[in-house]
């Protein structure tokens, strides 16, 4: 193991640390100014760091910023005293480890150098066996099941239905089948059935003529024609409306069709994968789906597991977020302790692997120090841990190889941050998931569009109270378009 470096220019300091660590069997090394420590790099490098924050030739601040262009993923602490709230918050933001306060305690500064040097070797040895990520990371049984079967359709052209729940990565894997094809070097064109409204949904799909309906003032490609010689992906197929999915048998039938307002017939070349997180077979025993569409969409099923049943791969996925949410925002990436990534395999992540990516870039942004502990974790997702065990959940798990219709709580928004009171239990969550549960048991149809519209709607009622009436207003409040809760509001009936 490397040694510790400490730069301090009071040589009493430099003393004390330099035999509380040699008595704990820690190589040291020390300087007296942070020129030195830049011109010992050339040689030779640190396990970890300890500097003070105020030193003549240079600050520790300074120093951290240059050392950390050498060295990224060295764990530097900052000595500060207790008062210093401007020095702590600016070693921080230059990608500390911790900040030691002084005057220093020794048996802390031993336990703090400790936790960063086992940091530091746990982090050297991840980079040495992930140099290189690859698109989809899973060591779970369940997810080299998936990776085989892209391997296997690699080099066919044959139609794959992606069933798993929402937010469990059902567009990477399209994306995975789409690169490893024959059609790689095509355009891959994904469109969310679900997140187009149904009259605009015809012209996404197949285009328009100029002139074919108010506000056409162009002619306009759709997807079908985008995506020719390469990929369309589907996703959320089980909520196509039952006319459209005619002209999309069509189309996949034969490779014809028209856009909106034309009659020439046009042709195109394109693999579909098709993709959704409900039970097509029940969609279709309603009547809200074709049958005949069901069968030429499932030729090739592929399930996605969901989270709780590779939680195996959860510490993997939360490393690999951590460094992607830091890359997106120009930072350090945070660390993970082991104690708080087992507080995070013991939660259920209804919300999937979006769930958790949402989770680890509220922690890169939010978590007070470079390295997470378990209480740097929202207060919801602990207690959601606590409250709904792994073996649970797992017996709720759905059979492999059948789509499983999503709890639900699956839509889960991204997790919010802790707050000093104890949360509100999620009441709401679950009187929903036994009303869905008992529509769902019941064989009700039309679930889904049922309870949305309910839910929906008492959004927008409440909003508006609040604003009393004003729809702009309600609109920003809820994160919405002026467009959207206006059509909304006709479609749901609340005009009345």
């Amino acid at each position: 193991m490397k040694p510790i470096w400490i730069v301090d220019d009071d040589q009493s300091i430099r003393f004390v640390l330099e035999k509380a660590l040699v008595r704990e069997q820690f190589a040291v090394r020390s300087f007296a100014t942070a020129r030195e420590v830049l011109a010992a790099l050339d040689d030779d490098e640190p396990q970890v760091l300890v500097s003070d924050i105020r030193m003549p030739g240079g600050s520790g601040i300074d120093l951290l910023g240059k050392v950390k262009e050498r060295l990224p993923g060295l764990p530097v602490i900052i000595m500060t005293a207790y008062s210093d709230l401007d020095s702590a918050v600016s070693a921080f933001q230059g990608g500390a480890f911790e900040h030691l306060p002084t005057p220093v305690d020794q048996p802390k500064a031993v336990e703090l150098i400790r936790r960063a040097v086992e940091e530091s070797l746990r982090e050297e040895v991840r980079e040495t066996a992930s140099a290189a990520l690859p698109e989809m990371l899973g060591q779970a049984p369940a997810m080299q099941d998936v990776f085989r079967a892209i391997g296997r359709l690699s080099q066919s052209n044959v139609t794959v239905m992606i069933t798993g729940e929402s937010g469990s990565g059902k567009e990477l894997v399209a994306r995975a089948l789409h690169k490893h094809s024959p059609r790689a070097s095509g355009p891959f064109v994904a469109i969310n059935t679900a997140a187009i409204p149904k009259d605009l949904l015809e012209s996404e799909l197949f285009g328009h003529e100029r002139g074919a309906f108010t506000g056409a003032q162009t002619m306009r490609r759709g997807r079908f024609e985008q995506a020719d010689g390469g990929t369309l992906f589907l996703d959320e197929i089980g909520d196509m409306p039952f006319d459209l999915q005619t002209r999309l048998l069509r189309v996949l039938s034969d490779g014809q069709f028209y856009r909106v307002g034309g009659h020439q017939p046009l042709k195109s070349n394109v693999r579909v994968i098709a993709a959704t997180h409900q039970n097509l077979e029940d969609r279709v025993k309603q009547g809200v789906f074709r049958e005949d569409l069901y069968h030429r969409l499932n030729v090739i099923r592929l399930r996605l597991p969901a989270l709780r049943e590779r939680r195996e791969d959860i510490p993997m996925l939360t490393r690999f977020f951590l460094g992607k949410s830091a890359r997106e925002l120009g930072v350090e990436a945070k660390r993970i302790t082991d104690a708080a990534l087992q507080r995070l395999q013991s939660f259920d992540f209804p919300g999937n692997v979006r769930q958790l990516e949402n989770l680890c870039h509220w922690l890169t942004v939010m978590a007070p120090a470079q390295v997470v502990e378990p209480k740097d974790l929202p207060a919801e997702l602990l207690s959601g841990a606590e409250a709904r065990p792994a073996a649970a959940a797992a017996s709720a798990d759905p059979a492999p190889g059948v789509a499983p219709a999503v709890p639900m709580n699956g839509a889960v928004a991204p997790v919010t941050p802790p707050v000093a009171e104890p949360p509100l239990p999620a009441t709401w969550l679950a009187d929903l998931e036994r009303e869905a549960r008992r529509r769902l048991e019941a064989g009700e149809p039309a679930v889904w569009e049922a309870l949305t519209k309910q839910f929906e709607g008492q959004l927008i009622h409440t909003a508006l109270e609040i604003t009393r009436g004003r729809r702009i207003e309600a609109a920003h409040k809820l994160g919405i378009g002026r467009n959207t809760i206006t059509r909304k509001i006709q479609e749901l009936g609340l005009d009345d």
